[in-house]
């Protein structure tokens, strides 16, 4: 994933199906700069983590 779709979906507010290591994130936010998205799987919202936005996998 590029960083302009992350940070386009981060500001939906509406769930996208994005996933990152074969589970379903939120994208909380997106650094530009450092091209990292601050994310955290559904069903576990306290492993909150930054990641390479490139690893991101919209499905």
């Amino acid at each position: 994933m590029n960083v302009y779709r992350a940070k386009e979906i981060a500001q939906m507010g509406e769930m996208v199906n994005v996933q990152y290591g074969g589970e379903s994130i939120y994208i909380q936010s997106v650094n530009e700069i450092q091209e990292t998205a601050r994310i955290f799987p559904i069903n576990n919202p306290q492993a909150e983590q930054s990641v390479p936005v490139a690893n991101l996998i919209e499905s």
